[in-house]
């Protein structure tokens, strides 16, 4: 659908309107009373979110490549339906393959509060059920506000039930990790990927002075970033999740990584709500998931 035909049928006068980028790529571009974000309809891809008086709060890396079917580097990826690796299948892709399609927008609105929301979908096709055989409704439905609210909806249109995994991998954007903290996840049993999968006990506020990837199980807890130098928290809430995933790849991968700025450690790091594991979903035909993440910027006091 072209950029004039989505303007046409979607966009709302002080809220939404559509750009196509320098790579080809259509993205929407929200601006309301509250704040101005952007979404990718390829992966689904939320690159920016920035309340009115807050610097942006997601981080995109500098050297990101808008180049499908090569997912987006930052932002809130969405990953389905499986986070990670398929132990099972190692040859499929990292993370599922749904932040690697394009999403179909169907429905955006003015909300009385004053918000702004959109909803795309995603639906199994030819080329989904070559890498998982299964019928499947994705329906991402993004509220653009003071806050930002993030709803993955799953539903099983097959006639077998399945275990499905999900992730909103969301990169934060800080101004310096050394002086960054995070709180909510103390006393919360980890597995450290790190350390040969270790599990650990968090006994103190996260701070972040080398490689961290760690999974925290059995918690539905919110967490706060409190960014020191911006003088910024960030509330983190979740909902049907009861994984939390806490990633900054610190200097030796961000310089392996080519679409991750050498020092992009220094200004990010992910707190992402998940469903892996024992907290993987099983779905019977008919049934529907939603995953829910709500992100709010508050000035520190």
């Amino acid at each position: 659908m072209s950029v004039d035909t989505l303007d046409h049928r979607f966009a709302i006068k002080d809220h939404i309107s559509f750009i196509e980028d320098v790579n080809g790529l259509t993205k929407a571009s929200i601006n309301n009373s509250f704040a101005e974000a952007e979404v990718y309809l390829f992966g689904g891809h939320i690159t920016h979110f920035q309340p009115h008086g807050h610097a942006p709060v997601l981080w995109m890396s500098p050297d990101a490549l808008f180049s499908p079917p090569k997912a987006i580097r930052g932002g809130v990826p969405i990953c389905w339906p499986w986070f990670g690796k398929d132990a099972d299948h190692p040859q499929r892709p990292q993370h599922g393959f749904v932040r690697n399609h394009l999403w179909t927008l169907y429905k955006t609105a003015a909300l009385e509060s004053g918000e702004t929301q959109l909803r795309l979908q995603l639906h199994d096709d030819s080329e989904t059920r070559k890498l998982w055989p299964h019928a499947f409704e994705l329906e991402l439905c993004v509220t653009v506000g003071k806050r930002l609210r993030i709803e993955l909806i799953s539903r099983n249109t097959d006639t077998q039930a399945y275990i499905t995994g999900a992730a909103l991998h969301t990169y934060f954007r800080v101004d310096d990790i050394t002086t960054t903290r995070i709180e909510g996840l103390e006393g919360v049993t980890y597995i450290d990927t790190t350390d040969a999968y270790r599990k650990k006990v968090e006994d103190d506020p996260i701070k972040i002075d080398q490689e961290v990837d760690r999974i925290y199980l059995d918690t539905q807890d919110t967490c706060i970033i409190t960014d020191l130098s911006l003088n910024r928290k960030i509330e983190v809430q979740k909902a049907q999740s009861a994984t939390t995933v806490v990633w900054n790849p610190w200097i030796d991968k961000a310089e392996a990584m080519k679409d991750f700025s050498d020092d992009g450690y220094r200004k990010m790091l992910c707190i992402e709500s998940v469903n892996t594991l024992e907290d993987s979903v099983y779905l019977e035909p008919g049934q529907s998931h939603t995953l829910m993440q709500s992100i709010t910027a508050i000035e520190s006091t």
